[in-house]
């Protein structure tokens, strides 16, 4: 038996997450990834480039603090390769380069701003696969916190993608216009309309927490009529009582709403009953894309 621990860190626009993960090599047997730890810390970069242009003074310090303590933690996790990949908030700062630049100099972090066919391809890596049987069609929804990712499989292939600048950071700063959200339905109805059924494969933070909280069996989909409750019971609630009665983190609760609206949306225009929810991430397409490279 090989064990060996990668890590992967993922700059997105609400937070920056560390995931350290074991790649389990037996003989004449499939890789096991078995993840060993995840940090997640709630740096909201978008906040600072979607309203201000580029990445405050204060994130900045804050980010370069947490790569310090990620580096740290790779080195005690005895990580023996490593993939940071940053995403839409990134992007767009305008003191981005300057940013990667400054933090690879004080820390060695080498940091990779990613577009977002890149994020696809990466996410695609994961075994989201195991979802994607050959008699559906799935309409893969992946919602940030400064875009989001469709993808359209059929029959176990990916057709096609698109990236819109519709995140969850952006729509609570009202910056999201009508013209991009109209610009993201005619791409989904007009993509998803020759196929007979759709099925939507959903990923992010946000429906991650709404499926554990739903006590849904692992594997099984959750209804477009529980979202749909979901949001207006969570909508009825103000933001301290999303906190105190619900149990979200104060980062989880401003931003499960809009979330939340893009993927019933996304089911709507496709006509779409039902969502599968693989816990999956950026983070694990990472990994896998690490461990392919090494052993090509």
């Amino acid at each position: 038996m090989l064990i060996k621990k990668y890590a992967a860190i993922d700059i997105g626009s609400n937070a920056i997450r560390l995931l350290i993960t074991s790649a389990i090599e037996e003989r004449n047997k499939e890789t096991k990834f078995k993840k060993t730890s995840l940090i997640r810390v709630p740096i909201r970069l978008g906040a600072d480039v979607f309203t201000l242009g580029f990445v405050s003074t204060d994130n900045y310090n804050r980010m370069l603090e947490s790569m310090k303590a990620f580096k740290l933690l790779m080195n005690v996790h005895n990580v023996s390769n490593y993939k940071a990949c940053a995403t839409s908030a990134m992007r767009e700062a305008k003191n981005g380069k300057e940013i990667t630049k400054s933090i690879k100099k004080k820390t060695g972090i080498d940091i990779e701003i990613i577009d977002g066919n890149e994020e696809a391809e990466i996410i695609a890596l994961t075994n989201l696969k195991s979802y994607l049987v050959h008699d559906k069609t799935f309409l893969y929804v992946d919602v940030g916190g400064g875009s989001t990712e469709l993808t359209i499989f059929s029959k176990g292939k990916s057709i096609l993608s698109k990236s819109f600048k519709i995140g969850t950071v952006r729509l609570i700063n009202d910056l999201v216009s009508d013209r991009i959200w109209n610009q993201m339905k005619l791409w989904v109805k007009a993509h998803t309309k020759k196929y007979q059924e759709i099925t939507l494969l959903g990923t992010g933070g946000n429906i991650n927490s709404t499926y554990k909280f739903s006590g849904t069996k692992p594997g099984k989909p959750l209804s477009a009529r529980y979202l749909k409750e979901y949001f207006n019971t969570v909508k009825s609630f103000s933001f301290e009582e999303r906190i105190s009665k619900l149990g979200m983190n104060s980062d989880r609760a401003d931003v499960i709403l809009p979330a939340l609206k893009v993927y019933l949306s996304a089911m709507k225009w496709s006509g779409a009953k039902e969502v599968y929810v693989p816990k999956i991430g950026l983070s694990d397409g990472i990994i896998r894309s690490l461990h392919k490279d090494e052993y090509l």
